[in-house]
């Protein structure tokens, strides 16, 4: 499910995932391509990479308690 929303919000913001490695890379060593595909793949991509990952796309992760 993590996997579709951060490859959705990727795809929404106009940018592709090569470029999101790309800018994740100038600010810190992340890897490859693959090394990304991997880590959602297997559900392992860190809150701190999410976190990257939103701000280079133009987004922000907010928690909002649940009503009720």
């Amino acid at each position: 499910m993590a996997i579709n929303i951060v490859k959705a919000k990727i795809i929404e913001s106009g940018k592709t995932m090569s470029q999101v490695v790309e800018e994740l890379n100038r600010q810190d060593d992340f890897g490859s391509l693959q090394n990304l595909s991997q880590k959602l793949s297997r559900g392992t991509l860190k809150y701190t990479e999410a976190e990257k990952i939103a701000s280079i796309c133009g987004y922000e992760i907010i928690w909002k308690k649940r009503e009720g």
